[in-house]
């Protein structure tokens, strides 16, 4: 079996020659195998054991024989006590996942402090069956059907390659010492049910299944290679990254755009229910909108939207009458000029040309608000701001990051838009204000000015 291991690690590039390694040590059958293997290759070994406090004297039994196993070997051993009930219901999860957490959080302290190059943990090729089985259960993508991987970041799976069985016949031979979590003999745990109900079920119908089931894995990872590699193909063409914006009518020239995007928008935090949802809504019309933890998706004619979520900002900012420029909450320049004939007024959005004696200083700079009026340059009426967005067809995320640049009640320059018609030059004009945008909108900061 060891040549097995060697043949494994080497194969997929987990460990160099006596390289430092972190190494999950419960004291079970899996670890102890793993920790004496890796020792006995010659790897520089750290044995990390978790006390999680869930099963009374027992866990304190296994840290107790953890830390003799460790010393025998003349391995550093390091151990830590966990509050997992606590910790739990703090952040409202399992207790599986809480101890997940809080044991790799800690595997990861480790390796830092102590500059070894991987956490080394014991699945072998059983949990990976298991936890396909699992996720087939409970719903699952390709993905989920490939099993464990050898590797994920900086955690290796040295044992991957081979079985429980393999693992307890060499602990036996080599009378290498371990202790049994009695939890493992406990139903209630669904892992547990499919390791000691179901697949003895399913041995009935193939005895070979875990081979069989061990091959289809290597087949459906093969497959999810040319999935990810569609997928991001797919990536390229639809999504503009930088403008967060997915293109609807090039989205539905793929086979399976509902995939697409779910791939897509899922390392955003959306779920597959959400993205469902996103996707019935491909031909709405636009304003739909839909929310993950930290970002928004907003359905915009031909295009889904994609921006982070933000605090509102109601900070106000001045320009006084000798400022030249502002570097907050955008970069915009500030100069008053004469005006005669030979003025030429920009028509760029960027730049707003007011008569300086229709303003009263200081100019407000400030988000605009639902109920927001003005005189769009041109007309004669006022028109609500956001009828004004609505008729431009300027989408939600848009509206969120636009000023206005406000005298005394009167706002005088939707910024980067349009001007109040009552502020425009004139035959009587004879000084001019001219502002100025450098950038688009920047993310708000402190105030600052020259």
């Amino acid at each position: 079996m060891i040549h097995t291991i060697i043949k494994y690690i080497n194969g997929n590039g987990l460990l160099c020659e006596s390289d430092k390694v972190v190494v999950g040590f419960s004291g079970g059958a899996d670890s102890a195998v793993l920790l004496y293997i890796l020792n006995k290759l010659g790897y520089h070994c750290i044995a990390a054991h978790c006390n999680f406090h869930l099963r009374g004297d027992e866990s304190n039994r296994d840290a107790k024989f953890s830390e003799t196993f460790a010393k025998n070997l003349n391995i550093k051993f390091l151990q830590k006590e966990f509050d997992t009930l606590a910790f739990a219901k703090e952040q409202k999860i399992s207790l599986e996942m809480a101890a997940r957490d809080l044991r790799y959080r800690w595997f990861e302290e480790i390796r830092l402090s102590e500059n070894a190059v991987a956490i080394a943990v014991a699945h072998h090729s059983d949990d990976s069956i298991e936890t396909m089985l699992l996720n087939l259960i409970r719903g699952t993508g390709i993905r989920g059907l490939t099993g464990i991987h050898s590797h994920n970041g900086l955690i290796i799976r040295p044992l991957l390659c081979v079985s429980k069985a393999e693992i307890l016949r060499y602990a036996q031979t080599e009378k290498i010492a371990y202790i049994t979590d009695s939890t493992n003999f406990q139903d209630e745990f669904t892992r547990n049910k499919i390791r000691r109900q179901l697949l003895p079920l399913l041995e009935t119908l193939n005895p070979s299944v875990k081979a069989s089931l061990q091959a289809t894995m290597n087949n459906l990872s093969e497959t999810a290679k040319i999935y990810e590699a569609h997928i991001e193909t797919a990536r390229k063409i639809v999504f503009d990254e930088k403008k967060g914006k997915i293109n609807i009518p090039l989205l539905k020239t793929f086979p399976s755009p509902k995939t697409v995007l779910f791939e897509i928008l899922n390392g955003f935090g959306f779920s597959r229910d959400i993205v469902a949802a996103i996707y019935d809504s491909i031909d709405s019309q636009s304003g739909k909108t839909f929310y993950a933890p930290a970002m928004r998706l907003v359905k915009n004619r031909n295009a889904f939207l994609l921006s982070p979520l933000k605090t509102e900002n109601n900070n106000e900012y001045l320009i006084e009458e000798n400022c030249n420029n502002i570097d907050t909450p955008l970069k915009m320049t500030v100069s008053c000029v004469d005006y005669d004939n030979s003025l030429i007024i920009s028509k760029e959005n960027n730049v707003a040309t007011l008569d300086r004696n229709k303003l009263q200083f200081p100019l407000v700079l400030r988000r605009w608000r639902a109920g927001d009026k003005f005189i769009p340059f041109g007309m004669n009426g006022f028109q609500k701001l956001s009828d004004f967005f609505n008729n431009n067809k300027i989408s939600l995320p848009e509206k969120e990051e636009i000023w206005v640049l406000q005298s005394a009640e009167d706002i005088v320059w939707i910024v980067n838009h349009r001007i109040d018609n009552r502020f425009k030059i004139e035959k009587s004009t004879t000084k001019t204000v001219i502002l100025e945008t450098i950038k688009q909108l920047n993310e708000i900061g402190g105030c600052k000015y020259s």
